[in-house]
């Protein structure tokens, strides 16, 4: 039972104190579940009391709970301070974490200290650098492979996040123009790059055709950036006025949610060999229910990634990040216990 903010741990130990509290707990209207979620049958029976989360290996390290700082932001004082709140506590529960753009980095190090947290996290775990498909592709055009690379050095990462946003470049007033299909530019990156490379949306998600011709790369990972969580595009959209705001706003409600992209790519990991068979759910997975909902589907090696919740967090500071950690960690607990996807 979640103890109330007004009963004392102390009298919460003493029995006769805390029946007392179910009795007027029970009279409050929120002590009535109101909703059922019915993605999963509850199967008290057949499992004893949840274990702790075993470590395992993920994008080549080992971690110790399978979940994911999605990529943030970096190049202010604030973002640099967040950003180290959210590297110490991924460090402390053994999460990966993939930063927010690195494009600044690749023309001054002012802003290095805002990316460069390695001895925040720790060597054992992931840690990855991010790039634009525009920029990659800038890149890629001038064979300036050395740069991507120092880039990975640099902030001592394990390897390259590539996010593609054809959306927010489209919508974003003087964004980038994508001239190659993003799939070729990934081809040649992986060709001349030996660092692990994940893929990523920024709010739209990816559609089955994508999906299968990215699966079939060598990719380390996939992650989703799916639609219903931070939107890019919409943000971008929020500069807008008037008509043309109007006119451009249906752009933002296309795109795939992270059920329907675990779905594809149990399909294709069903019916394809692949290459790619890791993943990081992410875009809309408001909590650890909605990812273990998804990972249940896939069946595939794949951990729960989350971006705003956690800065939401983090912006309060880090005793207040490490609780919401805490809790999305029990609740993945007993879920794997006692909760199975419904056929």
């Amino acid at each position: 039972m979640e103890q109330n903010s007004n009963i004392s741990a102390e009298a919460d130990l003493t029995p006769e104190n805390r029946k007392e509290d179910h009795i007027d707990l029970a009279l409050t209207p929120s002590s009535q579940s109101g909703w059922t979620d019915t993605r999963f049958d509850y199967e008290p029976m057949i499992t004893a009391c949840p274990t702790a989360l075993e470590p395992f290996t993920f994008l080549g390290k080992q971690m110790r709970a399978p979940f994911w700082v999605s990529s943030m932001t970096g190049g202010t004082e604030r973002a640099g301070e967040i950003n180290r709140t959210l590297a110490t506590v991924a460090g402390k529960f053994g999460m990966g974490m993939g930063l927010g753009s690195c494009r600044s980095l690749l023309y001054t190090d002012k802003h290095l200290s805002d990316f460069a947290l390695r001895k925040f996290i720790g060597d054992d775990l992931p840690l990855f650098a991010n790039l634009g498909i525009a920029q990659v592709e800038e890149l890629v055009s001038q064979k300036q492979w050395p740069v991507i690379e120092e880039l990975i050095r640099k902030i001592e990462g394990d390897g390259l996040i590539i996010h593609i946003n054809p959306v927010q470049e489209w919508l974003q007033k003087g964004g980038d123009i994508i001239r190659w299909k993003p799939i070729d530019t990934i081809r040649q990156v992986l060709d001349h790059i030996g660092f692990p490379v994940i893929v990523k949306e920024v709010g739209q998600g990816i559609g089955p055709r994508s999906l299968k011709a990215l699966m079939e790369l060598p990719l380390a990972a996939l992650e989703f950036g799916a639609h219903g969580g931070t939107n890019f595009g919409a943000i971008e959209l929020l500069r807008y006025s008037g008509i043309e705001k109007a006119s451009l706003e249906p752009l933002i409600h296309t795109g795939h949610t992270a059920v329907e992209m675990s779905g594809y790519i149990r399909n294709i990991l069903d019916k394809n060999e692949t290459l790619c068979r890791q993943f990081i759910i992410s875009g809309g997975v408001k909590n650890f229910l909605d990812g273990y909902y998804c990972m249940q589907k896939i069946q595939a090696p794949a951990i729960i990634g989350q971006a705003s919740n956690m800065l939401k967090q983090a912006v309060l500071g880090q005793e207040s990040l490490e609780q919401y950690v805490e809790g999305q960690i029990n609740g993945l607990r007993f879920a794997r216990s006692y909760l199975k996807l419904r056929e």
